[in-house]
């Protein structure tokens, strides 16, 4: 039995295919529950380039293939369900520091990463902002 892609997969893969528009896959990743590993009290994060990425994911499937590669022998891993938008709107400003969103990172070519920038974060914390820098620059 094939399972289905979920409106946000969907609007992955068009995007990669280089046929989506941005706008949309926005919006859609705001709409979405994404399924975001617990570990240590706090949501699963990952580091790379300055930029600290919760990482969620569109379904199940697409958790399991992260949990293979990241739990520990067999213990499960904790998730919460969080909408899109309360992760870029609520996590991201309360961390401290750049951040954004991976979406199935475990996915082979479906993948997406939402940075902290305008239109995706809120504009006080996106590093192309003026805000953001002025904040940074104040001792914040």
């Amino acid at each position: 039995m094939e399972q289905t892609r979920t409106a946000l997969a969907e609007r992955i893969a068009e995007q990669r295919r280089g046929v989506g528009d941005p706008r949309a896959l926005v919006g859609e990743m705001r709409r979405s529950v994404l399924l975001v590993p617990v570990a240590g009290g706090g949501l699963w994060s990952a580091r790379s380039g300055g930029v600290r990425w919760i990482c969620g994911f569109t379904d199940e499937a697409a958790l399991a293939r992260f949990v293979l590669l990241h739990a520990s022998g067999d213990q499960p891993m904790d998730y919460a369900a969080l909408l899109g938008a309360r992760i870029v709107d609520e996590v991201v400003p309360s961390l401290d520091e750049p951040a954004g969103l991976a979406v199935d990172i475990a996915t082979e070519d479906g993948s997406m990463f939402f940075p902290p920038v305008v239109g995706v974060v809120p504009d006080g914390v996106a590093v192309d902002s003026g805000e953001a820098e002025e904040e940074r620059g104040h001792g914040r």
